[in-house]
C-alpha cells in the first residue's frame, strides 16, 4: 500500500514563530493545529514529517539540542490530541555561516524531503508541503507535490512575493485547519 505523508514547515505553520525558536517554553502551537494534525495523521492515514531551516544553529544562536528539545515540546502538545509527528528533519546551515554544500538541505532545496522519501518509501504523487514562506512552496514544487500556503506566519506577504514571481501554490489556505479540509477534499475528488 502507498504511504503518503503531509509535509510541513514549522515555525508560523504549526507553531508561533518567535524567531530563533530555543526555548521550549515558548512553543505555542497555531489555533487547531492539533485537531487539524489528528485529522490527517488518524483519520486520513497520513505520514507527518516536518522540515525546516534552522539557520540559528549555524548562525550560533541555537544548538542542535535546543531545535531537538522544541521539536520534542511540539509533540508533547500534539499529544494532548492523540496526535504527533513521524520525524522531524532541518537543515541546520545557512550559506553565509557555512560552505554551499553544506547548505544544499535548505529549502527551497527539496533535499529534506527526498531524505524522508528514502526513509519511509513515502509517495510523492499523493502527498503534499504546507508552509507559510516563499522557499517552503518552492521546496514542495521542487520536490513534485502539490502546495498549500497557509496565510499564517509570513503567508501573507509570501503570496505577494510568489504571485509577483507567477509561481502559484497549488492551493492557499487561511490556517492548518483550513488544510486539513483541503486535503480531505481533493483526497475525495481523486476516488470519486
Amino acid at each position: 500500500m502507498a504511504i503518503f505523508a503531509v509535509f510541513l514547515d514549522r515555525d508560523g505553520t504549526l507553531n508561533e514563530d518567535p524567531g530563533y525558536l530555543g526555548d521550549p517554553n515558548l512553543v505555542k502551537l497555531l489555533p487547531g493545529t492539533g485537531e487539524a494534525l489528528s485529522l490527517l495523521k488518524n483519520e486520513m492515514g497520513f505520514k507527518l514529517i516536518v522540515v525546516s531551516n534552522q539557520s540559528g544553529i549555524s548562525r550560533g544562536l541555537l544548538s542542535k539540542e535546543m531545535v531537538d528539545t522544541v521539536n520534542n515540546r511540539i509533540n508533547k502538545l500534539l499529544s494532548a490530541y492523540g496526535v504527533s509527528i513521524d520525524a522531524f528533519y532541518y537543515c541546520p546551515f545557512h550559506p553565509d555561516f557555512s560552505t554551499k554544500e553544506e547548505a544544499e538541505c535548505r529549502k527551497p532545496s527539496p533535499e529534506m524531503i527526498f531524505q524522508a522519501v528514502r526513509d519511509f518509501t513515502i509517495d510523492l504523487e499523493g502527498s503534499y508541503l504546507v508552509g507559510d514562506s516563499v522557499s517552503d512552496i518552492e521546496c514542495g514544487i521542487n520536490a513534485g507535490l502539490k502546495t498549500i500556503l497557509v496565510r499564517t506566519g509570513i503567508g501573507e506577504e509570501s503570496f505577494s512575493v510568489l504571485k509577483k514571481q507567477n509561481k502559484f501554490p497549488t492551493f492557499v489556505a487561511q490556517n492548518i485547519i483550513e488544510v486539513s479540509s483541503i486535503i480531505k477534499n481533493d483526497k475525495m475528488e481523486k476516488t470519486n
